[in-house]
C-alpha cells in the first residue's frame, strides 16, 4: 500500500513578492517552490519617505503561490499537516472588530515615524529603554502606530487590533488574531526586563492594552485554517498554524542558528549579521537591534542581535557596472583575487547607502583612499571593495562581540556575495570564525518551523537534519597576520572618514 504524502508548508511574505514552499516531511526536502508575483510588488510612496503596501496584496499572492506548488506536487489538502510563516520585519496592519484593515501596511522602509520614535527616546530616556526594550524605538511598529494616532485619529479610533504583516496572514488563514513574543519585540511593544508588553511605552503613547492581540508560543498550534480560506487556498479546515517568525530570525532558523554564539548572515544589496545572545544585553549606542529569537521564552533568553549593513551588495553592483562592466561577477571575482590582501594599500569604506546605524546613523558616503595612479589598477579597486564591505560586517560584529557574543561560526546561505570566493575566504580570516554555506531560504525555513511547532519532530535538531551544507570555509591561519594589518588598516581609514 502506498504511503500517503506528508507535507509543511511555508510562507515567505516580503515585501517584493510572497514565497510559498511545500516540504516533505519524510524526506526533509523541498518538492515545490513558487513566488508571486513573478516580477516585483508594488510599494505605493505617497510622500517622500512613506512606504505602504496593501496587505489584500499579500493574501492574493500567497493563494497564488500556494495553489501553484500543490498543482505542482499533486498534493491533496489533507497532505499539508502544518503551516510556517516568514513575514518582513516591523510592519503596521490595523484592523477594525470585523477584521477588516483600516488603511495600507506602513512596512520596514517607510521613515516617516523616525521623529515619534526619536521623541520618546529623548522623553523616557536611553536607560529606560534601552534596559527595557533592548532598543531605541526608533523607526519600529510603535511609532509608525503613533504616526497614525496623531495624524489619522479617525482611522485610530476604528483600530481594535494591531498586527504586523505575518499576524494579517495567519489572521486570514485562521479568522483569528494573535501575535508572538518576539514579533512583539520586534515592534517595540515588549518589556524584557519586566517580561511583559511594554506598559511604560504603551503609556506614554497612549495606546490601549486592548489594542494587542492575543499572545501565543512561536512554536506551537496557534491557531487553525478556516473553512473560508480552506476554500480559497485549496487547502483543508482545520489544518493546524503552528510557527510564526520575521524574516530576519527566520533566516537564522532556516540555517539552523538557535543557540548562544551562533550567526547567521546574508549580503545582498544590503548586509545582515544576526547572532544569537543567550543573555539579556544591549548596545548603549544603540548601533544594533535586539529582539526575541524564535526560541526565546521566559525560561530560556535566546535574543537576536541585528546587525545591518547598507552598503554590501550595491556597491560590488556599483563596481561591476562601472568598472568591470565587460565581465560576468565570476570573472570579475578571479581579477580581485590576482591582487595581494590589502589591496596593496587601496580602501574603500562601503558606506554609500544611506544612514548607517552601526555608524550611529551618520550617513559617510562612500570613499576610495590610498588610490596610486602609477600602481594601482581597477583589480585592487574591485577587491578593496569586497574587502571594504567585509570589514564592515567585521565592524559591526566587534560590536556583537562586546555584548558578550563569542561568534566562531557563520552560517549562510551560498547566494549573492557568498558567491564569491575572496569574500568568503577574507570574513573567515578577519573574523576567525569557520563560514558554512547552505541550500536553503525563508519559506523552507518557516515549514520546518511549522513541524517543530507541531510537534511532527522532535526539536530543531531533526527538523534540521536534512539541511545540505554546501561548503565550509575554515580561516587561513597562514595569512592571518596579512588580513588583521588590511583590516587594522581600514578602521584607521574609517576612523578619519567620521
Amino acid at each position: 500500500m502506498k504511503m500517503k504524502n506528508r507535507y509543511l508548508l511555508g510562507l515567505d511574505v516580503g515585501s517584493s513578492s510572497v514565497k510559498a514552499s511545500l516540504v516533505s516531511v519524510d524526506s526533509g526536502k523541498c518538492v515545490a517552490t513558487a513566488f508571486f508575483p513573478e516580477s516585483e510588488a508594488p510599494i505605493m510612496a505617497v510622500k517622500a519617505g512613506w512606504a505602504e503596501q496593501d496587505p489584500q496584496m499579500w493574501w492574493d499572492n500567497a493563494k497564488l503561490a500556494v495553489r501553484k506548488i500543490m498543482a505542482e506536487a499533486g498534493a491533496a489538502p489533507d497532505d499539508v499537516k502544518a503551516i510556517g510563516i516568514s513575514y518582513q520585519m516591523h510592519g503596521l496592519v490595523c484592523v477594525d472588530k470585523q477584521l477588516n484593515v483600516l488603511r495600507p501596511a506602513i512596512i520596514w522602509c517607510d521613515s516617516r515615524a523616525v521623529p515619534y520614535g526619536e521623541r520618546a527616546f529623548r522623553d523616557l530616556g536611553a536607560e529606560q529603554c534601552l534596559s527595557h526594550l533592548l532598543n531605541s524605538p526608533g523607526n519600529f511598529t510603535a511609532a509608525k502606530l503613533a504616526w497614525v494616532k496623531e495624524n489619522e485619529p479617525e482611522t485610530y479610533a476604528k483600530i481594535h487590533k494591531i498586527m504586523l504583516p505575518g499576524d494579517y496572514i495567519a489572521m486570514r488563514l485562521s479568522g483569528t488574531a494573535n501575535t508572538t513574543v518576539s514579533g512583539l519585540s520586534e515592534g517595540m511593544f515588549w518589556d524584557f526586563k519586566n517580561n511583559r508588553v511594554a506598559d511604560f511605552l504603551m503609556r506614554y503613547y497612549g495606546f490601549d492594552d486592548s489594542l494587542i492581540a492575543d499572545i501565543v508560543p512561536t512554536f506551537s498550534v496557534q491557531s487553525e485554517v478556516s473553512s473560508e480560506a480552506a476554500a480559497e487556498m485549496g487547502l483543508k479546515a482545520g489544518t493546524p498554524i503552528t510557527y510564526r517568525g520575521g524574516d530576519q530570525p527566520n533566516n537564522a532558523l532556516s540555517l539552523n542558528v538557535l543557540n548562544p554564539g551562533e550567526i547567521a548572515a546574508t549580503a545582498g544589496t544590503s548586509g545582515v549579521v544576526y547572532g544569537v545572545l543567550g543573555e539579556v544585553n544591549y548596545d548603549k549606542q544603540s548601533r544594533v537591534n535586539t529582539f526575541a529569537h524564535v526560541n526565546h521564552t521566559a525560561g530560556q533568553t535566546r535574543l537576536g542581535v541585528l546587525l545591518c549593513i547598507n552598503g554590501t551588495g550595491i556597491l560590488n553592483a556599483w563596481v561591476h557596472r562601472n568598472i568591470t562592466p565587460d565581465v560576468s561577477y565570476a570573472a570579475m571575482n578571479d581579477l580581485a583575487a590576482t591582487v595581494p590582501i590589502g589591496s596593496e594599500g587601496v580602501t574603500i569604506i562601503p558606506f554609500g547607502n544611506g544612514a548607517e546605524r552601526v555608524l550611529e546613523n551618520k550617513e559617510t558616503g562612500c570613499s576610495i583612499s590610498g588610490l596610486n595612479f602609477n600602481k594601482h589598477s581597477k583589480a585592487h579597486l574591485v577587491r578593496a571593495a569586497q574587502e571594504g564591505i567585509v570589514f564592515s560586517f567585521c565592524y559591526g560584529m566587534e560590536i556583537m562581540q562586546q555584548m558578550g557574543m563569542d561568534i566562531r561560526k557563520i552560517h549562510a546561505g551560498k547566494a549573492n556575495m557568498f558567491l564569491s570566493p575572496l569574500f568568503r575566504n577574507t570574513l573567515a580570516g578577519v573574523s576567525g570564525a569557520t563560514i558554512e554555506l547552505y541550500d536553503t531560504d525563508g519559506s523552507v525555513g518557516a515549514a520546518k518551523g511549522a513541524g517543530i511547532g507541531a510537534g511532527i519532530y522532535k526539536d530543531h535538531g531533526e527538523a534540521f537534519a536534512t539541511l545540505d551544507k554546501l561548503e565550509v570555509i575554515e580561516p587561513d591561519a597562514h595569512n592571518h597576520a596579512a588580513y588583521q594589518a588590511a583590516y587594522t588598516h581600514w578602521k584607521e581609514m574609517l576612523n578619519k572618514t567620521l
